[in-house]
């Protein structure tokens, strides 16, 4: 019923002169599907509250409640035509009335880890983009059929969601960085091995499937108590996202995942300087795939020791300092970070083998990012001891990936099975730290079992390569024309 109901929500919203692509699909669904679940939870909470003879106060004033606007009914529990906006009227009351009522509530708020916040927060950063009252009124009676009142309804939820996350990634532009791929995240948080008790942080959260996917595997541990799932709730996991659509995607990807109130703030992860981070700011676990490719300018760069424009040099950086002594992270880097030749790339090294344990490396194909043409490698370490040992793994498939072939958990049990005992096998092997160059830290990539074979390097690398050429030529010869 739910799959239906989203297809026939995007059909509406592609219908509609606001809504241009898979990213505006979700985030529309996402604000609609935010309030009617917040109507959900609230009335939920009256009868919980009544069943123990106390009074419940409501978050939302009754002119603003879901039945109030959205969906009021009449006597039969049947859409009240006559009640019910339509057309201007109900865009007018939406983007007039609603949303500025919506925003004040970040104001309000007593803490940033109160759903109250997280209501202000989300409505602050988007707008209604369905220009169509009719368009909106289609998707609002459709939405109002929802239930998020049972485990089972915000499960199947929870799936189809994460269904269009994926979607908004293979649908190109930017969406690719939303989403990086689920039997990915679960390989890596089965290798970390989050603990009931321990926090779990992501600074780059995207739509939050790190934490998501480590809420239920801890959650899904042997005899988890009430203590535990309000620990689980409350007081573990952790994310920072600098873009509004991923802030609304990430709360709401973990809202249907039963977080109620996500500790999620929207902000810059890399304007804060790492120097000033205190004991109570680190954390047990760090899970992360960051951006990579972007030019950071130079103020933001002050606040690391290891200055590049490199986004996620700076992110790799932030995840070591933020650790906790102990603590352990899994993070996805581009492949290049273990033999770029320049000195950010070789202090960065340095830095990672001489802070931390380095233990695993997993060396990933091709197109496991689907829109992504670069390649990457997944880092495993461990704070507060330097690296001796690496072990490598390369994934080596018999087929290409991409968009209608993805990566599957199949494909990663060979290197889960392997990981635990560190094995040597034709796609593992191990290197002594102390037998590499100290100059460089170089840690390419290199499978002694493949009999000296070159590994050619993706196209859009080689591209990137001869833009930054292309520009430096340019710049050279600038400076000449000025003496001519």
């Amino acid at each position: 019923m739910f799959e239906q109901s989203f297809k026939n929500i995007d059909d509406i919203l592609r219908k509609d002169a606001g809504a241009s692509s898979e990213l505006d699909y979700v985030e529309q669904t996402s604000w609609i599907l935010f309030l009617k679940y917040l109507d959900d939870l609230e009335k939920e909470k009256e009868l919980a509250a009544k069943l123990a003879d106390h009074p419940y106060e409501y978050i939302i004033s009754p002119k603003y409640r879901w039945e109030a606007w959205a969906c009021p009914k009449g006597k039969d529990d049947k859409l009240d035509h006559n009640a019910a906006l339509s057309g201007d009227d109900l865009k007018d009351f939406v983007d007039r009335d609603l949303f500025p009522y919506l925003k004040k509530f970040r104001e309000d708020a007593v803490s940033p880890d109160t759903i109250e916040y997280k209501i202000g927060e989300i409505f602050s950063e988007i707008k209604n983009k369905i220009q169509s009252g009719y368009n909106l009124r289609e998707v609002l009676n459709i939405i109002d059929a929802m239930r998020f009142r049972s485990q089972q309804e915000k499960h199947e939820l929870s799936h189809l969601y994460e269904a269009k996350i994926k979607n908004m990634g293979n649908a190109g532009r930017n969406g690719g960085e939303y989403y990086t791929p689920r039997p990915l995240i679960k390989t890596i948080v089965k290798v970390v091995d989050p603990k009931i008790g321990e926090t779990v942080y992501d600074g780059a959260v995207g739509s939050a499937g790190f934490l998501v996917e480590a809420f239920d595997y801890m959650k899904d541990g042997k005899d988890v108590s009430t203590g535990d799932m309000d620990f689980l709730q409350m007081k573990t996991f952790f994310g920072k996202e600098k873009k509004s659509l991923a802030y609304i995607i990430g709360i709401m990807n973990m809202i249907l995942h039963g977080i109620e109130a996500p500790s999620i703030r929207h902000m810059n992860t890399l304007s804060e300087n790492i120097a000033d981070f205190q004991e109570k700011d680190h954390f047990d676990i760090v899970l992360a795939n960051p951006p990579f490719g972007g030019k950071e300018r130079a103020e933001v760069q002050q606040n690391f020791p290891i200055k590049t424009g490199e986004t996620a040099f700076l992110f790799l950086q932030h995840f070591i300092k933020i650790l906790k002594a102990g603590g352990r992270a899994g993070i996805v880097i581009k492949n290049t970070f273990l033999s770029n030749t320049d000195n950010a790339s070789v202090s960065l090294r340095k830095m990672l083998l001489s802070e931390c344990n380095l233990h695993t490396v997993l060396d990933l194909p091709g197109g496991t990012f689907t829109g992504a043409g670069v390649k990457t490698v997944i880092l495993f370490f461990e704070k507060g001891k330097p690296t001796k040992k690496v072990w490598f793994y390369q994934l080596n498939l018999d087929r290409n990936l991409g968009k209608t072939n993805p990566l599957s958990e199949k494909d990663l049990a060979d290197f889960l099975k392997l990981q635990k005992t560190k094995a040597d096998s034709e796609n593992s092997w191990t290197i002594d730290v102390a037998d590499i160059d100290v100059g460089t830290f170089d840690l390419s990539v290199k499978n002694p079992n493949k009999n000296g074979e070159v590994v050619l390097r993706e196209p859009d690398e080689i591209l990137e390569e001869m833009k930054k050429m292309n520009s430096e030529s340019d710049k050279i010869l600038n400076q000449i024309k000025k003496y001519f």
